[in-house]
């Protein structure tokens, strides 16, 4: 495929959204670090520290990847005030039906990770 073929297949796919479900669940979920963030929010609202602890990756890189999932009603963001000012996040209704796609995600993982043994 060269680059105009390229371009013209990501035109296809911009024009989808909202309109096919797997190009819709694609651009929702973009990012290396979506699906990973959207697993360490199923418990419940953590803190901004707290994500970068968990997931080690770079301030920047989280914080760019969390305003995206904002963006697309995945997360909220809730600043506190009260003493020193924290930041948490947690799923939306939308982002808390994920939970299923998850489990088969890992379910998945589990036999594909089985299988290159």
């Amino acid at each position: 495929m060269n680059k105009t073929e390229a371009k013209d297949v990501a035109k296809q796919g911009k024009a989808l959204f909202g309109i096919c479900p797997y190009v819709t669940s694609q651009q929702v979920l973009q990012g290396k670090w979506a699906i990973l963030i959207l697993y360490q929010l199923e418990d419940g609202p953590v803190r901004f520290n707290e994500l970068l602890r968990r997931i080690e990756i770079a301030q920047g890189t989280l914080s760019k990847q969390l305003k995206y999932l904002e963006k697309m009603g995945m997360i909220t963001r809730t600043v506190h005030s009260e003493g020193a000012i924290s930041v948490e996040y947690e799923l939306t209704e939308i982002g808390k039906k994920f939970r299923t796609v998850l489990d088969a995600i890992e379910s998945w993982g589990d036999e594909y990770i089985a299988q290159m043994r």
